[in-house]
């Protein structure tokens, strides 16, 4: 691959620059949220916000009727390994029929890549569950980063981002990328709701997961316009025009 054109072709799509200095960003706060949980100092506000979503009177008992704490359950399933895993399996067999091979190798990458960060800086970190209430869902990993909310946001994000590259009206672009950062919203809230993480851990899920979905994204949008090729069995698209 010729990088220095690679580069001359980023520098004329401004989307992009602007996705990178997002993704950027997103490194940047993430960075930020775990030194100050390394520190400790956002321990008590984690506290405060996740006592603020139990009824006071009895920290068992989440607030809100029972209708709503069971939607928070169908939530946070949407976040888990089984979920997200068959939610990319799809997405990158779809991709494949449409012969958008190298679309679909890429959301694999997204998916495999996503699952390993988020296991890797559990183990680095090896930050404890919240403890001050029961948990309202079964946990068997570390706390920091929220693995439900950082899956949730490298895998919905990036199959949105990639499917929004693929389609024409605006309109449909919009709903795929909105859609799929409300899914990722509702996922992280329902674990800190569930007293399974603290909100600095969805948090730092979030931008994690935001960050390497933005890159999927400049790679999804560069693929499709023909300026980068990965290596496959089919013949390269060629550049649109206009």
């Amino acid at each position: 691959m010729d990088f220095k054109r690679l580069k001359q072709r980023l520098l004329s799509e401004p989307a992009i620059i602007g996705a990178l200095i997002l993704a950027s960003g997103g490194v940047w706060a993430f960075c930020e949220i775990a030194d100050e949980v390394l520190e400790g100092d956002s321990h008590e506000i984690d506290k405060r916000l996740v006592l603020a979503m139990r009824n006071a009177d009895d920290l068992t008992d989440p607030i809100g009727p029972k209708w709503f704490e069971e939607m928070m359950r169908d939530f946070t399933a949407l976040g888990g390994v089984a979920v997200v895993t068959m939610a990319g399996v799809t997405g990158v067999v779809f991709l494949w029929v449409l012969d958008r091979r190298q679309q679909a190798l890429l959301l694999l990458a997204a998916v495999v890549g996503g699952f390993l960060l988020s296991f890797g800086m559990k183990a680095a970190f090896d930050r404890p569950r919240p403890d001050l209430t029961p948990h309202g869902s079964y946990v068997y990993t570390r706390s920091f980063p929220s693995g439900h909310a950082m899956a949730a946001t490298c895998i919905y994000l990036s199959l949105g981002a990639i499917l929004a590259e693929l389609v024409r009206p605006r309109p449909l672009k919009v709903f795929l990328v909105v859609g799929a950062i409300l899914l990722t919203v509702a996922v992280g809230i329902s674990r800190v709701y569930l007293g399974v993480h603290w909100p600095t851990d969805v948090l730092a899920g979030w931008a994690a997961g935001g960050a390497w979905a933005l890159g999927c994204w400049s790679v999804a949008r560069l693929l499709h316009q023909g300026k980068i090729v990965i290596e496959t069995d089919e013949p390269p698209e060629a550049a649109p025009h206009g």
